[in-house]
């Protein structure tokens, strides 16, 4: 029967060795905080950043920056995963908080984004540009005072027709078939992220950017301001 000592040294060596050095990017997942708001289509980019976290074999659970955080360390650079704790339209002060800590340019903050004009499944990767009506993206563009800062849009889909109220929307939940979609999608995000450090963002909008829902491929699950 193996000794306490050996049971200790075996769960340590199962563990992940705790990332050293500074952090050197930003990987930030959009969305509304609260159980109320799982699986709803602005929160792709939380869902999206969970899959991440999973797939790296680290959580999102660390309360600091008006955030939940979780260390990473992707294509051999130390990175934070966080997820805004605030309402979606306040996401900037996390992330200029967290930036500004650890001295982050904003070019090495990647966001991941829901996109309602994109398709279900579709993914657009752009290095900068406006917040095109994305509150979330809006804030922190305010706060930060920049706009050249990339991201992954992830396509929710377009309101069914044109007087249909966009935050009823936005806040609705993903049919089974459309989060089905999506887990196939969020199977991408790692290699893209990993492209993103290694500064090959136009490889990665190459490979990645497409109009419709990827090839079946599995992934992780996920689950003052307001919500929009």
């Amino acid at each position: 029967m193996a000794t306490l000592n050996e049971l200790f040294a075996k769960i340590a060596a199962g563990r992940k060795p705790a990332p050293a050095g500074p952090v050197e990017y930003l990987i930030v997942g959009l969305g509304n905080p609260g159980p109320k708001y799982n699986g709803t289509r602005h929160n792709a980019g939380f869902m999206a950043l969970d899959a991440l976290a999973e797939k790296l074999g680290t959580r999102v659970e660390k309360l600091q920056f008006k955030a939940l955080t979780g260390d990473a360390v992707i294509g051999g650079k130390r990175v934070l995963l966080l997820k805004p704790g605030t309402f979606m339209n306040l996401s900037g002060q996390a992330v200029q908080e967290a930036a500004a800590f650890h001295k982050v340019p904003m070019d090495r903050v990647l966001v991941l984004m829901d996109d309602v004009s994109l398709p279900v499944g579709a993914l657009r990767i752009r290095k900068k540009g406006s917040a095109g009506g994305h509150n979330g993206l809006k804030n922190i563009i305010y706060l930060t005072g920049r706009d050249d800062f990339p991201r992954v849009k992830i396509g929710v889909g377009e309101k069914p027709h044109p007087d249909y109220d966009l935050a009823d929307w936005v806040l609705g939940k993903f049919s089974p078939e459309d989060a089905k979609t999506l887990l196939a999608l969020f199977g991408d995000v790692p290699a893209i992220c990993e492209l993103f450090v290694q500064g090959k963002l136009d490889e990665a909008m190459s490979k990645y950017n497409r109009s419709g829902p990827p090839k079946a491929k599995a992934a992780g699950p996920s689950a003052g301001g307001h919500e929009g």
